[in-house]
C-alpha cells in the first residue's frame, strides 16, 4: 500500500514537472507554432487559387426531338425515336473517352505553358481528368448530369464546361442525323428497286400483251374479220392462245390500232398499281432533310455562372490547421526535449549515487 502511495506520489510529481518543463519551454512552442503559422498562411495567401464552374442536364422534350421523328410513326416502316433513345447517345458521346482525349488535345493542353507541356502525358492527361469530371448529380435523379471543371481562370473554366457540353452536343447531333439519314436513304433505294422491278414487269405485261393481239389480229385477218363480230359462236373452232382466246372476234381494225398505241406507249407508269404510292414515299425518304437547328438532345438544368470565389484554398481551415500543427509540433519537439534533459539527470544523479 506504501508503495502504491509512492508510485501515485511520484506520478504526481513527473507530470507537474512534466507541466513545468514545457511551461520552461514556451517560447520554443510559441516560435514553432508562429513559423508554421507564417508557412501556412503564406501557401493560404500565396498559391494560385483554383475555381471550379458546374454545369447540369437534363433529358430533351418531346418537342426537342420531334424534328429527328419526322416521317417516322406507326403508319410507316420507320419506328420514333423515344427520349431514352436520344438521350442515350447524348450520354454516351458526352462520357466517351473520344471527346475527353479530343477536348485535352485541342483545348486542355494548348492552354498549358511550354515548362508545363514538357511534363509525361499520362501525367497530364491524369491531371486534366481530375479537373474535367462527370458524374451522375444524384440518386433520386439518375439521368441528371453534372459536369465540373476546375482551373486557376474563373471565365475559362465556365468556358471550358460549355464547351465540352457543346462538343458533346454536336457529335451526338451529327450521329443521330447521320443515323436518320442512312435509314432513309436505304428505305429510299429499296422503294427505287421496287419502282424498277415494277416498271420492268409493266414492260414485259406490255410486250406478252402485244404478243398476244398480233396472233389475234393474224386470226382476224385470215377469217376476213375487220369489226367485231356479232356472234360471237361464228368460229368456236379456231383456238389461239392468247390472254383471251376470243381476241380475234374484235376485228383486225380494234387490234391493230390496239397494237399501235401499246406499242407507241412512252411508259407504263399509269397502268401500274400502286406505282404513285410508291413513288411519293421514294420522294420523301430522297428528299428528307433534318434541320440540326431545331434539334434538342439535352436540356441545361439553370445557367452556367462565373465562379467568384475559388474553392481552394480554404484559408481560413489552413490557417486554423497551421495553429494546430504549429503548436502540436512545438509541443513534440519540447517534449522530447524535456525527456532528454530528465533522461540525462538521472543518469547523473545515479553516477552520483554510485559515487
Amino acid at each position: 500500500m506504501k508503495n502504491d502511495i509512492e508510485m501515485r506520489g511520484g506520478d504526481e510529481v513527473d507530470l507537474s514537472a512534466l507541466v513545468h518543463g514545457l511551461w520552461g519551454q514556451k517560447w520554443l512552442i510559441f516560435t514553432v507554432t508562429l513559423l508554421v503559422i507564417i508557412c501556412a498562411t503564406a501557401y493560404a495567401f500565396l498559391s494560385k487559387p483554383i475555381y471550379e464552374a458546374k454545369l447540369y442536364i437534363m433529358p430533351p422534350t418531346q418537342n426537342g426531338i420531334a424534328e429527328l421523328n419526322y416521317g417516322r410513326g406507326k403508319s410507316t416502316e420507320l419506328d420514333p425515336y423515344s427520349i431514352k433513345d436520344v438521350y442515350d447517345v447524348f450520354i454516351r458521346n458526352l462520357q466517351g473517352e473520344s471527346l475527353r482525349q479530343t477536348f485535352f488535345n485541342e483545348v486542355y493542353l494548348p492552354s498549358l505553358s511550354e515548362s508545363q507541356r514538357q511534363g509525361p502525358y499520362d501525367r497530364l492527361y491524369e491531371r486534366f481528368s481530375r479537373e474535367l469530371v462527370i458524374r451522375v448529380a444524384g440518386k433520386d435523379t439518375p439521368d441528371r448530369f453534372s459536369i465540373t471543371v476546375q482551373g486557376d481562370d474563373p471565365i475559362k473554366t465556365t468556358e471550358w464546361a460549355k464547351a465540352y457540353v457543346q462538343r458533346a452536343n454536336d457529335s451526338a447531333e451529327s450521329e443521330l442525323i447521320k443515323n436518320v439519314t442512312t435509314e432513309a436513304q436505304v428505305r429510299a433505294r429499296n422503294l427505287e428497286q421496287r419502282i424498277i422491278s415494277m416498271r420492268a414487269n409493266a414492260q414485259r405485261v406490255r410486250e406478252d400483251r402485244i404478243q398476244q393481239l398480233r396472233e389475234a389480229l393474224k386470226v382476224a385477218e385470215s377469217i376476213g374479220l375487220k369489226t367485231p363480230a356479232v356472234n360471237s359462236t361464228a368460229a368456236v373452232d379456231i383456238t389461239v392462245e392468247t390472254g383471251n382466246r376470243m381476241d380475234y372476234q374484235r376485228g383486225s381494225k380494234a387490234l391493230m390500232a390496239e397494237v399501235q398505241a401499246l406499242e407507241s406507249r412512252a411508259s407504263d407508269d399509269a397502268f401500274i398499281e400502286e406505282l404513285r404510292p410508291l413513288q411519293m414515299r421514294y420522294n420523301f425518304y430522297k428528299q428528307l432533310n433534318i434541320d440540326p437547328a431545331r434539334i434538342n438532345i439535352y436540356r441545361q438544368d439553370g445557367s452556367v455562372e462565373v465562379p467568384e470565389s475559388p474553392i481552394k484554398p480554404r484559408k481560413e481551415i489552413i490557417v486554423v490547421l497551421g495553429v494546430l500543427a504549429g503548436l502540436g509540433l512545438g509541443g513534440f519537439i519540447a517534449l522530447i526535449r524535456f525527456v532528454f534533459a530528465r533522461g540525462e539527470e538521472r543518469r547523473k544523479h545515479r553516477q552520483m549515487i554510485q559515487n
